[in-house]
Formats: C-alpha cells, sequence, structure tokens
C-alpha cells in the first residue's frame, strides 16, 4: 500500500465507494452553505428551525456538521427554503487514454 496516494477529496479518501464520496462531497457543500447562511442573517437555531419547518435540535445538527443525519433531498429542500438556488452539477468522467497493445506497436 503506497503512503503517498492522492484523492480528489477527503471524501474520497474516507468513503469506500465513488458514490458514498459524491454523496458525502455534496451533503457536505451544502451544509456548509446553509450553516454560513444562518450565520450571515445573524438568525437563532430557533428562527432557522421556523424559517425550514424543522426542530431547532436539527439546526443544531446542520450546524455542527453532523453530515450523517441528513440526506441530500433535506438539504436541497432546506437551501431552495432559504432562497438559495441549489443546483446538480455533474463532470463528464475524464478520457482514459487507451494504451496500445504490444502487437499493435510493432505492426
Amino acid at each position: 500500500m503506497s503512503t503517498n496516494q492522492r484523492f480528489a477529496s477527503v471524501w474520497d479518501a474516507i468513503e469506500n465507494t465513488p458514490q458514498e464520496a459524491a454523496s458525502m462531497r455534496a451533503r457536505s457543500e451544502l451544509m456548509m452553505h446553509l450553516a454560513e447562511a444562518i450565520r450571515a442573517q445573524a438568525m437563532t437555531q430557533a428562527q432557522a428551525a421556523e424559517l425550514f419547518g424543522v426542530t431547532q435540535p436539527r439546526i443544531s445538527d446542520l450546524v455542527r456538521g453532523k453530515i450523517n443525519l441528513f440526506s441530500l433531498d433535506t438539504l436541497i429542500d432546506m437551501a431552495a427554503t432559504a432562497g438559495m438556488a441549489p443546483v446538480v452539477k455533474v463532470n463528464a468522467p475524464k478520457a482514459r487514454r487507451r494504451r496500445a497493445s504490444p502487437a499493435a506497436a510493432h505492426a
């Protein structure tokens, strides 16, 4: 096992599959934006809870970064409720270079 292995994000390093890493990246980004919106508007957790239609402890979980307690759907709904315009962006996979077969190299 290489100790110099590099990852695109911390989620790629700690999650078991690319799917789990992608979900965690999206949820993490949404949670950070939501927490920042709450801070920027100087809302109390109770005010934020009322805005989002959730309980105050749920807002506490959000601002404390308890990512495993939130689904992507819930976070998108909360962002839209906050007046944000959440967008899902999909990048095409990078083209892989094909290696020439040894037979093709001598042709």
